[in-house]
Parts: C-alpha cells; structure tokens; sequence
C-alpha cells in the first residue's frame, strides 16, 4: 500500500507512466493544477505555498525510496521534480505584483513559463547539469529542476528589464 501510494506521488498519479514525453506531460499538468488552484478555486497563495514546501520536502523521501533499488537513478517515470521546479515561476509570478491577474494574461504568462522550463530542464545548462551528472540520488534529480525553474525567473526578469529599457 505505502509503496502504490510512493509510486502514485512520484509519477504524479500515473502521468509519469506515459511511454512518450512524460516530463512534458507533468509539466503541463503542473501549470494546469496550479491555474485551477489559483484562479478558478481562488486558493490562498500562503495555502498553495505550505502544499509546495511539503511536496518539496516529502520528495525527496518519496523519490529516494523509488530509486533505491533502482540501477537507473533518475528513471523518465519520476516526474514530481518537474512538479517542483514548473511551480517556482509560476508561483512567484502569481505572488507578484500584488495585483489581481486576469485568466488571459495568466494562461499567456503560465504557457511562456512551459516553454522555458521545459527548454531549460531540456538543454540543462549550468547548474542544471552539474546536478543532473553529479548527484545520482533523490537530491540530484530534485534538484537539476529547481535550477531550471529558477534559469525560468532569471530569464523572465532579464525579459522585464531589457523591454523596459527598449519601450
């Protein structure tokens, strides 16, 4: 039962499992989750950050466990760390600003930062790849996608700046 239920968390209810892409698929039902908890169920952004923190924190059990007896240490199923790091721009941009932001803007601003998290996880540029090559645990495949999901904001920011200089 604790290992279906480990298993469950890790492929993020299965979506891991898919036999094409599956990083890809979890990405995009992170932003889907995340919109719904955001803007159609008005969650509390302090509420959706303690669900973060603990799905964070419990990962790295979670995904140690799965991997322990695995000779591969960082298998295609395991997609809650595409989880953790989609959700880093996504809820820092939903934290921003302290304004209320419409549906439009948010699906435009959520598939801009699919496209750059799935890009950065992808060509893993430093440190992405540092961690990716040279942690093979839990905390290695955790956290190559904390980094891409930071590379997101980073290359967000640099965006902010730079049009605010040419407009």
């Amino acid at each position: 039962m604790i290992k279906t239920l480990n298993i469950l968390f890790v492929t993020m209810f299965g979506i891991g499992k898919l036999p094409k892409i599956p990083g890809t698929f979890g990405s995009l039902a992170t932003a889907i989750i995340l919109y719904i908890l955001f803007h159609i169920f008005n969650l509390s952004s302090s509420l959706i950050l303690i669900g973060l923190i603990v799905i964070f924190i419990f990962s790295f059990l979670a995904v140690a466990t799965h991997i322990k007896d695995n000779e591969n240490k960082d298998p295609k199923e395991v997609i809650i760390d595409e989880f953790i790091g989609q959700s880093i721009p996504i809820y820092l941009y939903e934290i921003s600003h302290g304004t209320e932001k419409s549906a439009d803007e948010a699906i435009i601003f959520y598939s801009v930062c699919f496209i750059l998290f799935r890009f950065f996880d992808i060509a893993k540029p430093f440190p992405v790849s540092y961690f990716d090559k040279n942690f093979k645990n839990s905390f290695g495949v955790i956290m190559d996608d904390v980094c891409a999901g930071f590379y997101v904001v980073l290359s967000l920011i640099c965006f902010m700046v730079l049009s605010s200089y040419l407009i």
